[in-house]
């Protein structure tokens, strides 16, 4: 299996801390040389193992941003 390459090029901040130390982290991530992309997964404390997440563009954020302000007052999560 190759080798996949990264880079956080920007730590955009952390999400949430498991009783592990991993952190759920938004990032801007650099895959296999390509342009950054935002990034939602789990990382290590020292940034070298990592779980499955989820990349999205910068079109894709702006519509994720937008379908979580257009919900319904009723579906928040008070």
């Amino acid at each position: 299996m190759a080798e996949i390459k990264y880079e956080i090029t920007k730590e955009l901040g952390v999400i949430s801390e498991n009783a592990k130390g991993w952190t759920k982290e938004l990032n801007m991530v650099s895959w296999n040389d390509h342009e950054p992309k935002y990034d939602i997964r789990d990382w290590s404390p020292d940034h070298t193992r990592m779980s499955k997440g989820v990349s999205l563009t910068e079109e894709e954020m702006q519509q994720l941003v937008e379908l979580f302000n257009a919900r319904d007052e009723e579906d928040s999560f008070e």
